[in-house]
């Protein structure tokens, strides 16, 4: 796979993905970050345009599953309470959480993508797995470190903008 830093395509937030989009690109498995891309880091509590959407994408023939760097509890009950499944631990940029989402699915890569907040865990981990990365902005980047981070990604954001068109 590629060792690329650019994301494949670029939202503003997680709810602005559509059913449409992901039949355009081909994309039965929606893998999704967790924290600051569903809900932010504080709370496990989605706002209710993120409840709509997962309802929408749920009755879907879209798979979602959460792909979570997280060995907090709170993104297993979020999962449960949402009837959604989910891989915790998965190590990203490292491919190991992704390469379990994809075998427990066993859908081609090639029809895989995976949204998430950060240019070196989501992206990178997408992009070196080889399925499509979806770039959003956090939802609340709360503390020094997060907004650090952020910095440190707007050169690849800026590069990465215009890449690929969404519709």
């Amino acid at each position: 796979m590629s060792f690329s830093l650019l994301p494949y395509v670029q939202f503003g937030k997680l709810t602005d993905i559509t059913k449409g989009y992901l039949d355009e690109q081909g994309i039965r498995l929606l893998m999704m970050d967790f924290d600051n891309t569903i809900v932010p880091y504080t709370t496990n509590v989605p706002s209710q345009e993120v409840v709509d959407w997962l309802a929408r994408m749920g009755a879907s023939d879209v798979q979602l599953c959460v792909v979570s760097n997280s060995k907090n509890q709170r993104v297993q009950k979020f999962c449960q309470e949402h009837h959604l499944d989910c891989i915790t631990h998965a190590r990203k940029p490292f491919s190991d959480g992704i390469r379990r989402c994809l075998e427990k699915y066993n859908i081609p890569k090639e029809e895989c993508a995976l949204v998430g907040d950060q240019i070196f865990t989501d992206t990178l981990g997408a992009n070196c797995a080889g399925v499509k990365s979806i770039l959003v902005e956090a939802i609340h980047n709360h503390n020094i470190w997060l907004k650090l981070r952020h910095v440190a990604e707007l050169p690849f954001i800026y590069l990465g903008r215009n890449r690929r068109r969404k519709p």
